[in-house]
Order: C-alpha cells, then structure tokens, then sequence
C-alpha cells in the first residue's frame, strides 16, 4: 500500500490533474485517502475516504482540481 501511495504521489502534474476530473477524482483520489488511512491506521482518513468515493463525482473533484493546480498535490483532508 505504501507504494501505491508513493506512485500517485509522484506522478506527473497532467495525469494529477486528469485524475481530478469529475470521471476519475472519486475513484482515483478518494481510493487514494482510503489507502492512506488504512496505512495510517486513521479512521477519520478512513470515512473520508470512503465519502470521497461517492460525492467526488458530484462536487469535491473541483477541491482536487484546485489543490493540484496550485500545489502539484491532493493536500486536503488527505494528510
């Protein structure tokens, strides 16, 4: 788990932000916050994760969207 938290990490800034987009950002980002938080034993990590997955496709993708524009990273609620 941790080298696939590692490889979406380092991958590079346009696929960043393909995967951001409303098609994959749920998938993609919100199965990115649910490894992490299996990783880090962290169950509000967790929840979000697993929400992330559902309402990444409605509304929280332009929240990915925005942070890889500005930061070349997924920083919130994904620390």
């Amino acid at each position: 788990m941790k080298d696939l938290i590692k490889a979406l990490d380092n991958l590079p800034w346009i696929l960043k932000i393909l995967f951001a987009l409303p098609v994959f950002d749920g998938i993609v980002w919100g199965g990115y916050r649910l490894i992490k938080g299996i990783q880090k034993n962290d169950l509000v990590l967790m929840l979000v994760g697993i929400i992330w997955i559902f309402a990444g496709l409605a509304i929280l993708w332009i929240v990915d969207l925005f942070t890889v524009v500005m930061y070349n990273k997924i920083s919130v609620l994904a620390s």
